[in-house]
């Protein structure tokens, strides 16, 4: 996996994660799986809408974790 997609819940992070986190993260993961760090001009929106998609299932996935007895909102 990228290495450069960092953990995003608590504790791990000072601070809940930001979408700024998220869409970062999201970003790396779409990078490393299509192995383009930026696609050509035909690949653009597909690369894209992964990006969102990815991006919106890691915030549901951060908003339902329970830690240490909590839910974890962002």
């Amino acid at each position: 996996m990228c290495r450069s997609i960092k953990t995003l819940r608590p504790p791990s992070l000072p601070e809940e994660a930001t979408e700024e986190d998220i869409r970062a993260a999201a970003l790396q993961y779409v990078r490393k799986v299509s192995g383009f760090r930026a696609p050509a001009a035909h690949n653009r929106e597909v690369f894209d809408h992964a990006v969102d998609q990815i991006a919106e299932a890691t915030a549901a996935l951060l908003d339902g974790l329970e830690i240490r007895g909590r839910t974890a909102a962002r």
